[in-house]
Order: structure tokens, then C-alpha cells, then sequence
């Protein structure tokens, strides 16, 4: 049976005959592996490719002085909190990051454009919280890498394609593996477990390209094949649908409060706040401006938000959302 290869993928195949690099052949693979047809005549090309890859991945992992979870995949929190946003390729996670953050990732209208996870910063408000692109999810390979770097973030951002049409058993696949790596993807109303030994991350599900034929009709059905476990907001990096609530939705999700320091005598900064868990106390907000205030705090001043009214606490007293703390010491 003819192959019948497509120009991308003989683009791509010169592309990797010329790479000089492990890191530049793996890049032109993935495209090979992403534009050739899939019928019975690729078969054996398919499978030669995949033990090509594996190869190619091995090599590096054996180079001395290279950690399996290199530098490239750890990225330092920053803002109010660290999601990390996972999916399957050509999913346009990197692009609906870009309409989160006006930021440019690399974005590519082929699969597995995203090589190694990247840091953007999106703003909510007065806040801003750090959104992490990472490789794509295959249900062959989900690389250990990304799951180890989803198991430290604060939540997680799981992005769907709803021009699929085999999204729900191409998820069900991918939350499959996650498990068998002791990842669970909860949703944010849920209450994750403490089961010991499992990772349990709170997790909003993003149905993209809401906006293409047919997208209404494949939501439905997403909906109705899991039901309330995968709540599915759908949005649309392309036009904009639900950009204002997935970024609301992305903040609550990481259960912080915003809280204002104020100097006595001076008004507030109502533009910098300081990013608290919830429950945290006047001494953990004490902790966060600076040691001074630990070492020799007396009380504190409180105003609630929509309230005149100023109420005196101690170093237990618990904040909440925006409210305004003038430390004595």
C-alpha cells in the first residue's frame, strides 16, 4: 500500500536528515510523527520513527553529568501562584496562553510546536499569577518530566480541543495515564484527597476553539460523557469567548487572598498587593513584609473591604480577601 506522504512531512524528514543536534533531530521527528498519514501503509514507518525517537531520548538521558529533570524543566514560581497548563498536541494551549497574557509563545499550527516548559505571566485585577507551558501529552508517552513539574505547581490548566472528534476517549486516555503516574486532576470544586503517595491538583478543564462548526455539538457530548468529574468551560484563544471568566476561575483557583499593607499615617497601595493563602494570619502577613515586624509585632490595624470601620487585632487574627493590615511594632 503507497504511503502517499504529505509535503509537510517531506519537509520536515529533509529538516531532520540536516539537524545537527539530538535536541534539533527529536524537534523534526515529532513534526514527521505529527504530518504522516495514518493508514496501514505507514505502519512500519510509523514504528521505525517512535524506536527513532526513543533512541534519540535515550542518548540524552545517558550523557554524563544530565539529570533526567534537567533545568529546562524546572521553573521558578513567581505571582500569586504557579499553574501549569497541560493537553494534548495541536490542543492551542500555547495559543490561548497568549490571549491570557499578551505574551508570544511559540505557536504553530502543527503538533508538538512546545518543546520545553515556558513561564508567562498573566494579570487578574491587581494580581498576577504565573501560567507555565509545557510539552504536549501523548497517550503513548507521557513524558515523566511535565508530570513531575505539574505534581509541584499550585493547580492546573487542562486544555481540550473541541475540533476533535475524538477528544473524550483521547482524554479519558490521558487522565488514565496521569493516574498510573500518581497525578490525579480533580475539579476545582472538588476537595482533593490526602491519599498518601498520590498527587491530587485542583484542575480547570478549558474546551478551545469554541468558536469553529460543530464545536457546540462536541461540547455537548463531552458534558454528557463525563459529566459533573470534568466540568468544561468552553473558550476560544482565537475570538476571545470566555477569556474574563477562565481568568477569574484560574485565581480562585489557587485559593489565595489579596492583602494591602499600610503604613501609619499614609493611605494603602491598593495596586500591590501581597498573595496569602487562604487562612493565613496577621504574623503570616507579618512574615511577608519583613522580619522586623515578626520579631517585634504588638498588634495590628484592620479594615475589611466595603467597610469604614477599623477593628484592632492580634498576630492570630485570620485575613481575608483584600483586606487592608497596618502593622505596629
Amino acid at each position: 500500500m503507497p504511503a502517499n506522504l504529505t509535503p509537510q512531512y517531506m519537509e520536515a524528514e529533509r529538516k531532520f536528515r540536516e539537524a545537527r543536534t539530538p535536541q534539533e533531530k527529536i524537534k523534526f521527528l515529532e513534526e514527521m510523527m505529527a504530518t504522516i498519514p495514518k493508514h496501514k501503509g505507514t505502519e512500519k514507518l510509523q514504528a521505525m520513527l517512535k524506536t527513532k525517537m526513543a533512541k534519540l531520548k535515550a542518548a540524552l538521558q545517558a550523557r554524563p553529568g544530565v539529570a533526567r529533570r534537567g533545568p529546562g524543566f524546572h521553573v521558578e514560581k513567581s505571582g500569586a501562584g504557579q499553574v501549569a497548563v497541560l493537553g494534548p498536541p495541536n490542543s492551542g494551549k500555547s495559543r490561548l496562553i497568549a490571549a491570557l497574557t499578551g505574551a508570544q509563545p511559540e505557536v504553530g499550527d502543527y503538533p508538538y510546536t512546545t518543546h520545553f516548559p515556558s513561564p508567562y505571566m498573566m494579570r487578574f485585577e491587581n494580581v498576577r499569577v504565573q501560567l507555565v507551558d509545557t510539552p504536549p501529552l501523548s497517550a503513548e508517552d507521557i513524558e515523566t518530566e511535565v508530570v513531575e513539574l505539574a505534581k509541584v505547581a499550585d493547580a492546573l490548566l487542562f486544555v481540550l480541543d473541541l475540533e476533535d472528534q475524538e477528544a473524550a476517549s483521547l482524554l479519558e486516555k490521558l487522565l488514565a495515564k496521569l493516574r498510573e503516574k500518581r497525578l490525579e486532576l480533580v475539579p476545582d470544586e472538588a476537595s482533593p484527597s490526602g491519599e498518601a503517595g498520590r498527587f491530587f491538583k485542583k484542575t480547570l478543564f478549558a474546551a478551545n476553539k469554541c468558536e469553529l462548526e460543530g464545536a457546540g455539538e462536541n461540547l455537548a457530548f463531552l458534558r454528557e460523557y463525563f459529566g459533573s468529574s470534568v466540568p468544561f468551560l468552553a473558550v476560544s484563544a482565537a475570538r476571545g469567548d470566555g477569556l474574563a471568566e477562565l481568568r477569574s476561575r484560574i485565581f480562585f483557583l489557587l485559593d489565595v487572598i489579596r492583602v494591602y499593607s499600610k503604613t501609619p499615617g499614609k493611605k494603602p497601595d491598593l495596586n500591590d498587593p501581597f498573595s496569602l493563602k487562604k487562612g493565613s494570619t496577621v504574623m503570616d502577613m507579618a512574615r511577608a513584609v519583613h522580619k522586623d515586624f515578626v520579631e517585634h509585632f504588638k498588634y495590628a490595624r484592620i479594615w475589611r473591604k466595603n467597610s469604614q470601620q477599623v477593628q484592632i487585632v492580634n498576630r492570630d487574627f485570620v485575613l481575608e480577601d483584600e483586606d487592608i493590615v497596618e502593622l505596629r511594632i
